[in-house]
């Protein structure tokens, strides 16, 4: 462990073990078939970018920038939405990927502007999930790394206030 976590929740090897039995699972479903990935910043880049690399050189990807927790460790209501340019996304296979299924509000927001565009099928990949996410009116992911515990976790991209995105596990941070 390190001097910024206050406990692990995930090592860098589960993690590692785990985006490789994603990717399989993507496989298994989309083959060869065009697929485009769009992550939802900041926190799923570095899931995204472990992820692209084990599908097809084919595999698109491209960025989304929501923020809904505003330097706090809890979501702050409706998440703030930033433009980046996307391609025609009708009539294509389009893969969210997301770190974190807390509330939800990101990924139905994602999804509502993203289904808007006719793509032939919209899925969700989501790196974790807060206990207790299955029963959110919210959407739920197609492919789910890992469950954890109701807890506020950085690290492999999340972050406290921009800090932490860095380490290369997954935990609890120290100083909060």
């Amino acid at each position: 462990m390190n001097d910024f976590l206050r406990q692990v929740v995930l090592s860098q090897e589960q993690i590692r073990q785990r985006v490789s039995e994603l990717a399989r699972e993507i496989l298994s479903l989309y083959g060869d078939t065009r697929l485009i990935l769009i992550s939802i910043l900041k926190g799923s880049v570095i899931f995204m970018s472990d992820l692209v690399r084990q599908l097809p050189p084919s595999t698109e990807f491209y960025f989304l920038q929501l923020s809904s927790y505003r330097d706090a460790t809890v979501p702050q209501g409706k998440p703030d939405f930033y433009a980046l340019p996307v391609p025609d996304l009708r009539g294509q296979h389009v893969l969210l990927v997301e770190d974190i299924l807390d509330t939800g509000q990101s990924l139905e927001y994602a999804q509502r502007h993203f289904l808007e565009m006719k793509p032939a099928s919209l899925r969700i990949c989501v790196l974790l999930a807060k206990e207790g996410y299955e029963s959110s009116p919210m959407p739920k992911p197609d492919f789910l790394g890992f469950v954890i515990p109701r807890e506020f976790v950085v690290g492999y991209g999340l972050d406290y206030q921009e800090r932490y995105r860095g380490l290369p596990e997954i935990g609890i941070p120290a100083d909060l």
